[in-house]
């Protein structure tokens, strides 16, 4: 499984980014889709989360009302981060990863629950 995330760059307070993700290498008909970030000194934050079916999405406390996950139908591979009313406190490293495991709300925020990691794009939110 190889998963490939994109879309990073540098935005200022107020603006939007989007970041996606292309999982290859098996079939996704399982499981779920997870954005974590990290930023410098912290540690690593549970963002946004969506089933492969996509009928459960769930969404960190800090970025609720604010990022829209999403993923355009169930032969689509590629799950999208829409981040708007980006702020400074958003400025990290933004990974996904999957899990073969329908997680549920309890669960979708633990690392260790997903099995692959993609390889981080960064965001930088500055004036």
């Amino acid at each position: 499984v190889q998963l490939q995330a994109s879309g990073g760059g540098s935005v200022q307070p107020g603006g939007s980014l989007r970041v996606s993700c292309a999982a290859s290498g098996r079939t996704f008909s399982s499981g779920v889709m997870g954005w974590f970030r990290q930023a410098p000194g912290k540690e690593r934050e549970f963002v946004a989360s969506i089933s492969w079916r996509g009928r459960r999405i769930f969404y960190g406390n800090s970025v609720k009302g604010r990022f829209t996950i999403s993923k355009d139908n169930n032969a689509d591979n590629t799950v999208r981060l829409q981040m708007n009313s980006l702020e400074p406190a958003d400025t990290a490293v933004y990974y996904c990863a999957t899990s073969s495991l329908n997680l549920i709300a309890s669960e979708v925020a633990r690392g260790s629950n997903y099995d692959y990691w993609g390889q981080g794009t960064l965001v930088t939110v500055s004036s």
